[in-house]
């Protein structure tokens, strides 16, 4: 069985970028998941832990899932068995 690579990277990209945004978000207002969300300030440009951090850290995450997702698809799709 064949994956839809657009379907699962936009699966993909919806997923990473609302655990951005969450882990930004509970941060910035809880103090928790702190180390995680400033691993990503060096990777993901003019990201940081801050409210305006939650809407880059949003786009980020799903041009970075997508990206990702469809590059698993796409790289599943070539040794899964079935029609092409």
């Amino acid at each position: 069985m064949k994956l839809s690579p657009k379907a699962f990277a936009l699966a993909c990209g919806i997923f990473w970028g609302i655990v951005l945004a969450v882990a930004t978000l509970l941060s910035v207002y809880m103090g928790y998941l702190t180390h995680f969300a400033e691993f990503f300030v060096g990777i993901y440009p003019y990201y940081e832990v801050s409210l305006f951090g939650i809407l880059i850290g949003l786009i980020w995450g799903f041009v970075d899932g997508f990206i990702g997702g469809n590059i698993f698809a796409w790289i599943y799709n070539l040794f899964a068995p079935g029609r092409t």
